[in-house]
């Protein structure tokens, strides 16, 4: 799994019009993407990286203040433009594997005590935030 991180002061995402996914404050924008081989185990781990990573205001993590998640599907992120001027999804997990992956992240962190907003899979979505710092950090796990 591979999630781009950013901290934020605030985000959402909007499909055809509706906003269905809204996070205020200081908290974290999540984009996620699943490739093959990934199993609910490692979707557990990375809900757990996400809760605690300290990138907040202070050194802080999300557990620590209570700060939101907007955590965001994106096959893109296993992209391949090495070669060429398209980029390949090859590596990308195909929806029915990817789907229920990202919906186990967000599971975990609501587990762990997270408020978590989300997009919707699959849609054509805008998302648009306030980055904090700038501050964004890669996790491949």
């Amino acid at each position: 799994m591979r999630a781009v991180v950013q901290r934020v002061d605030g985000a959402s995402v909007v499909v055809a019009g509706e906003t269905v996914g809204e996070i205020t404050g200081e908290g974290l924008c999540v984009l996620v993407g699943v490739t093959h081989g990934d199993t609910p185990e490692k979707a557990a781990q990375l809900a757990r990286k996400l809760w605690s990573v300290r990138i907040l205001e202070g050194e802080k993590s999300c557990s620590d203040v209570n700060a939101p998640l907007l955590v965001i599907s994106q096959f893109t992120l296993y992209g391949d433009a090495r070669k060429g001027r398209r980029p390949t999804w090859n590596a990308a997990a195909p929806g029915e594997v990817a789907e229920p992956l990202v919906d186990e992240v967000v599971a975990q962190l609501r587990a762990l005590g997270a408020r978590v907003e989300t997009g919707r899979f699959g849609a054509d979505m805008r998302v648009s935030l306030t980055n904090h710092g700038p501050f964004t950090v890669l996790l491949d796990l």
